[in-house]
């Protein structure tokens, strides 16, 4: 296992459906609860946190372009999607005493402020837990990402991927049940073993920006605040071997 970066500041990426019991569509108030107080206590550790939130418990617009809608109207719907998920983790954040800003790539400014790096990074070095709505504001772009860019501009130690697998296997482990638990990737094994990680674009802006990625399990109690002191939590991915 390779040494964990030490986490000052980190960009967490989940899905709209950790929003949602397993298999249905909307939004659980308990599971965004519980991501809320796992972010709480990185917060009392000093850790600064920025969240980028998909959208698939309520819109996925890949899968409305499949069923014959404007590509780029059906993107335009998601980006509303991780808009509203981005309201309902900020009011679960607030609600456990933390100070938030909600940020979008495109204007909404009734309801959140416009995305500004260098806002977005002050907000940060305050305290702020910082989310961000819209993913790049651009049609064709998944919110893997926008994850992928806002980490690298605003500088975090590494991007976490909250997913409900305890990190990459060599296989999908629903389906293979040999499939086996990868501790440690660089960039370009899972580029020559074609797992998938996240989307290319996202993989590939990692790489070059040697911005070291985990993925890990966050509904197992406790594991966010874990995987940030350093322990061996999930699947590390970086740019070589220790």
């Amino acid at each position: 296992m390779p040494t964990a970066p030490k986490i000052r500041r980190l960009l967490l990426k989940i899905s709209g459906e950790s929003l949602t019991t397993k298999g249905e569509l909307g939004i659980d108030p308990g599971q965004i609860a519980d991501v809320a107080s796992q972010i709480q206590a990185l917060n009392a550790a000093g850790i600064e946190v920025a969240l980028v939130v998909g959208g698939g418990n309520l819109m996925r617009g890949k899968v409305l372009a499949e069923a014959g809608v404007d590509r780029g109207t059906a993107d335009h719907m998601g980006m509303l999607a991780t808009a509203i998920n981005c309201l309902a983790m900020q009011d679960a954040l607030e609600r456990c005493g933390l100070d938030t800003r909600s940020m979008s790539a495109v204007d909404m400014n009734s309801f959140m402020e416009p995305y500004v790096r260098r806002r977005a990074d002050r907000h940060l070095s305050r305290g702020r837990v910082v989310l961000l709505a819209c993913g790049t504001g651009n049609p064709y772009c998944t919110t893997d990402t926008a994850a992928a860019l806002r980490a690298t501009e605003l500088h975090v130690d590494a991007l976490f991927k909250a997913t409900k697998v305890d990190g990459i296997y060599t296989a999908d482990p629903e389906k293979d049940p040999t499939a086996t638990k990868i501790e440690h990737l660089t960039f370009r094994e899972a580029l020559d073993q074609d797992l998938k990680v996240m989307d290319l674009t996202a993989f590939t802006m990692c790489m070059e920006n040697q911005m070291p990625v985990l993925v890990f399990d966050l509904f197992q109690a406790g594991n966010l605040m874990r995987a940030a002191a350093g322990e061996d939590i999930g699947t590390w991915v970086t740019m070589a071997r220790d």
